[in-house]
């Protein structure tokens, strides 16, 4: 049987209708806050109770720090996984328009992971829907211990990597479901714009820092978010919608 996500869509990430199709958000979860919620530790009833389902953005802390990807995860062990699945079959996004496919970004001169990192920056993503890939990278890192007993990874992950100073411009994802997103390389800031039915009630732009082993869970589809790599190497990122 295919994987539904191979196939093509009718529209497209780039289309805009999902921007207003999108549910609004409770404006009471960002009322009165000047910042991004962040915690060390935090329970599955908690999380499920304040979090989960409600649209309210939230960092936990070393929450991956040991998981095998923090030491295994890094262009090279991508290039190889690429080689022996079929990740170029699935989504690829790239933001500054030079990569057409994974095959082209693991073609890259190895000059450009190390010693030209900042002379010829790169950024980009994208979905995992190979089943050979996606049970492979699993072995690597599970679902987030503080996400609901009941709740389950979709079927895609999605892998995001880039160069010092890079990152994904502002934009909504057209996506339906929470998501989250672990740091496992790098460091990475997220700069979060509230949207607009809130404008009013909620601070314009939060902003906050993620180390490796950071999760940050966020629904995507309600605030307009954008990204930069601060570190002085490549950042990966790893991430999954769930239900």
């Amino acid at each position: 049987m295919k994987l539904i996500s191979r196939k093509k869509c009718i529209l497209g990430p780039k289309n805009t209708i999902f921007h207003y199709i999108r549910k609004p958000l409770d404006c009471s979860v960002c009322t009165n806050k000047t910042t991004i919620d962040t915690v060390t530790k935090i329970t599955q009833t908690e999380f499920e109770e304040k979090y989960a389902y409600t649209g309210r953005p939230l960092v936990v802390r070393d929450a991956a720090r040991y998981w095998k990807a923090m030491e295994a995860f890094d262009y090279e062990f991508f290039k190889h996984l690429n080689d022996i699945s079929q990740m170029h079959l699935c989504q690829f996004i790239n933001y500054n328009e030079e990569f057409k496919n994974l095959n082209e970004l693991f073609a890259m001169d190895v000059a450009r992971i190390r010693e030209k990192m900042l002379l010829e920056p790169w950024y980009v993503g994208w979905s995992v829907c190979d089943p050979i890939a996606v049970a492979i990278l699993r072995d690597y890192y599970e679902k987030p211990s503080f996400l609901p007993k009941t709740s389950e990874n979709y079927i895609v992950d999605w892998i995001f990597m880039g160069t010092p100073g890079h990152g994904a411009k502002l934009h909504i994802d057209d996506v339906h479901l929470p998501s989250w997103q672990a740091q496992i390389k790098g460091k990475k800031r997220w700069i979060i714009k509230t949207p607009t039915e809130c404008l009013y009630t909620c601070e314009d732009t939060f902003s906050v820092d993620m180390k490796p082993g950071d999760i940050i869970v966020l629904d995507s589809n309600r605030w307009y978010h954008s990204t930069e790599v601060i570190s002085k190497q490549i950042s990966i990122t790893v991430g999954a919608e769930y239900d």
